[in-house]
């Protein structure tokens, strides 16, 4: 139940036309503390409830749970959920041996986009594609539960 990743900022949209599937996800939060975020998502159309744990220092692996809820439910909980319910495409990119799940957000985080990658340890070796930008698995501004709170476009 450790989930090890990292992200990186996108530098253009060339990731769409390798993407395999993609998902319109809708995600907000019933509570957006670091050391125990809870979400609520609905990616498509089923639900979701996923309790995160706090990252450690690198930023890379914390505890995560995850299970499917029914949708109705999943939208009737996203109406309690703390202010900012973020919206974002999904692609999925298979690279090498891995998939990167690219985000693409909307709303008060448009113009972001981020791809996230999942691995098996911290010292996991992977591809790079080129249209991987800067790393920014250790930003604390980049994380969605911050973005609901903080969003992108205000940054400036």
């Amino acid at each position: 139940m450790i989930e090890i990743e990292r992200k990186f900022l996108v530098k253009d949209n060339s990731f769409k036309s390798a993407a395999f599937n993609q998902n319109r996800i809708a995600q907000g939060y019933l509570n957006s503390d670091p050391e125990r975020t809870v979400r609520i998502r609905i990616k498509g159309n089923q639900g979701y409830i996923t309790i995160k744990g706090i990252s450690n220092e690198t930023g890379m692996s914390r505890f995560e749970w995850e299970k499917e809820i029914p949708f109705d439910e999943a939208k009737s909980l996203l109406l309690l959920c703390e202010k900012g319910v973020i919206d974002k495409t999904r692609f999925e990119v298979k690279i090498g041996n891995h998939t990167y799940e690219v985000d693409e957000f909307y709303g008060e985080n448009k113009g972001l986009i981020i791809a996230e990658i999942e691995l098996q340890s911290e010292t996991e070796t992977f591809e790079k594609p080129h249209w991987l930008g800067q790393e920014v698995t250790n930003d604390k501004l980049y994380y969605n539960s911050n973005l609901s709170m903080n969003p992108y476009t205000k940054w400036q």
